[in-house]
Formats: structure tokens, sequence, C-alpha cells
């Protein structure tokens, strides 16, 4: 039976490494600049169809960050706009065939409208109890808080409290992400140690680029006992045992590594083929789908193109990313129900 992509569209999906504010769609962009570019007509921000045109998804690991610091921080920097676009990525996410999704973040505060990192969270956090409480949403989402290399030592310390402090209600993990050139990942371990000791599970952003790939930053970063990792682009072999011998998920986002040039070559060339064959769970997922424009049923349609994947596969793909989510055996047990009584396996 083909793995078409009709087929990955209905498929019941798990996404791990979707970045919040790059999951935003350029449409969403275009709401929300046409709103205040409405109610303020001095607002100067360049229109989001024009600034991100249409098609453009060659952002590279240099044009990438500016994107946002430049841009879509200062055009989503209020709470009716951070309310609308998460809104609007919730619903893009489940209308796409998600079933469980695990939303990251870094803690934002915004002074001028007297928003704190904390004001940030529990808005975010709300909009996700809203979501999970509504009974006809199939799709179930939980909230990981990420430390941005640019931190400080005491900025991770505060996304670690933040994370404990709400612990109880969405938040399931912390994540280590930001320009990849940037920092000195040494600097957060106490702030990850703490992670551990509060039960937050921890997923890391591991060998994106060979800026970020020295024996001595991929150690660092093992010596935190991660949960998951993320891309694991520029790994030697050593360091890829060590992940086997530990058993630790891989999220591994190919249109994002493509469209950037993280690897070399295409799509055929990504190290899903090398992590598929291996023994950890492998979970396909998109990233910045706001960036690069392909929904998580693409990424499953462009995986089974180019390894040549069958439908028992890709249920075997499925499943065994099951022991990887960060909420636990309750969302656990229910995605396997979901996957053992889909009738789409055989259709």
């Amino acid at each position: 039976m083909a793995v078409d992509l009709a087929f990955t569209q209905r498929l019941p999906k798990i996404e791990l490494h979707a970045h919040l504010t790059g999951s935003i769609s350029r449409a969403c962009l275009h709401n929300i600049w046409t709103t205040r570019h409405a109610a303020d007509p001095t607002f100067d921000l360049e229109d989001p169809l024009v600034a991100i045109p249409d098609g453009k998804v060659d952002y590279d690991i240099n044009s990438f960050f500016p994107l946002f610091s430049s841009y879509i921080y200062k055009l989503c920097n209020d709470i009716p706009s951070i309310e609308f676009s998460t809104r609007s990525v919730l619903h893009e996410f489940q209308c796409d065939g998600v079933v469980y999704l695990e939303l990251r973040t870094t803690p934002r505060a915004i002074p001028e409208q007297g928003v704190s990192k904390e004001d940030y969270v529990k808005t975010i956090l709300g909009l996700l109890h809203e979501h999970n409480k509504d009974q006809r949403n199939s799709m179930r989402v939980f909230l990981i808080l990420s430390v941005d290399r640019r931190n400080t030592a005491a900025e991770a310390e505060e996304v670690v409290d933040l994370a404990a402090r709400y612990r109880s209600v969405g938040v399931v993990g912390v994540d280590l992400c930001g320009n990849p050139a940037r920092g000195d990942v040494r600097i957060f371990t106490d702030a990850f140690a703490r992670a551990k000791a509060a039960g937050l599970k921890i997923t890391l952003h591991f060998g994106e680029t060979e800026a970020s790939a020295s024996d001595q930053e991929l150690e660092t970063l093992l010596s935190w006992h991660p949960d998951r990792l993320g891309h694991v682009i520029h790994v030697k072999e050593e360091y890829q045992e060590t992940i086997i011998q530990r058993h630790i998920g891989v999220e591994l986002c190919l249109s994002c590594n493509v469209h950037a040039k993280m690897i070399a070559g295409g799509y055929p060339d990504h190290h899903f083929g090398l992590w598929r064959k291996s023994s950890v769970p492998v979970i396909l997922c998109t990233d910045d789908v706001g960036v690069f424009c392909s929904p998580l049923s693409v990424e499953y349609s462009l995986a089974a193109k180019h390894f040549e994947l069958n439908r028992p596969e890709v249920r075997h793909l499925c499943e065994r990313a099951l022991g990887s989510i960060f909420a636990g055996p309750e969302e656990s047990s229910r995605l396997d129900k979901i996957y053992s009584e889909w009738d789409g396996w055989e259709a």
C-alpha cells in the first residue's frame, strides 16, 4: 500500500520539536499585521507577505535568527497577538492530523507592554489548558520551556524556575535552543542539573552545525543526561554510539535541514536514513513550519518517498516514538490505543 500524502495527512502524528513562534503561519502573521496597522497607521513594520514572501523557505543559519529578533518578535509583542497566534498554531497542527504536540518556547518579557516572562508562560499555558479541556479536540498539547544559548546562567535558572513552578499544569520539559554559533553551554550545567532533579525532562539542540559540534560541547550536553536530542547532524561515531547505548530519542527535521543547508545534499542524503536503522526512537518533526512551510504530514511523505517506507515501517516509526514523549504514561497509553485502533494501516 502506498504511503502518499493522502495517507500521511490522515495518519495520527506526534510532534515533539515545534517552536511556537516559528510555527506561526504567514497568513496568521498577516492577520496580526492587518489588525495592528488598522489600529495604528503609523505602525511601520512591513507586511509579512512582503517581508516573508510565500514560497521563500531558503533561510539559512545566518538569515534565520534575525527573522525572529528583527521581525516576528516585533509583530507578536503583546498579549492579544500572542493569544491569536498560539490559537492559530494549535488549530493548524490539529488540522494536519497531529494528535500529540509538545510546543517549545523561550519565556519572553515584553516590558513596554508590562508583560513579564511569567505572564508570558501563564498566557501560553492558559491557551493550552483551554485547548486540552475541549473534548472536541483530538490533539493534546504540552509545553517545553527553552533556554536560549544567548542567555546568562541566571536567565537559564529563571527558565528552570518557571518550568518547575508550572510543571503540574502543563510544562513537561526544558530545552536548549538558539543560534548554535553563540554561547558557551557549560554555563548552563547547573540549571539543567536542577531541572533534572525537579523531575523535568530534557531535550537539547545537538550538533546542529559544525560550530556547535565540538567534542567539548557534545560531551557537556551528554553529561546532562538528556531524554531527547534534536537535529543530531554533526555527530561523531563515538557520540552516535553513546546515543544508541542510552536509547536517547532523536528529533529529526528533514525540510528544515535541507532548506537551510544544514546538511550536505538533499533529502536522500539526510541522516534520517542512518538513524532509522538504529534502535533509538526516531521522531519526524517540523521544527519551524511557519518558516519552512512543510507541515508534519509532508515530512512523513518526504521520508516515505526518499527512504521507500511502507505502511508497516511508518507504523513502527510512530509507535517506537511513544516512549519518548514527555507527558507520561497516561498520554502514552492514549496514543498507543489510537495507533492500535486506527483503520488506515490496511485501508
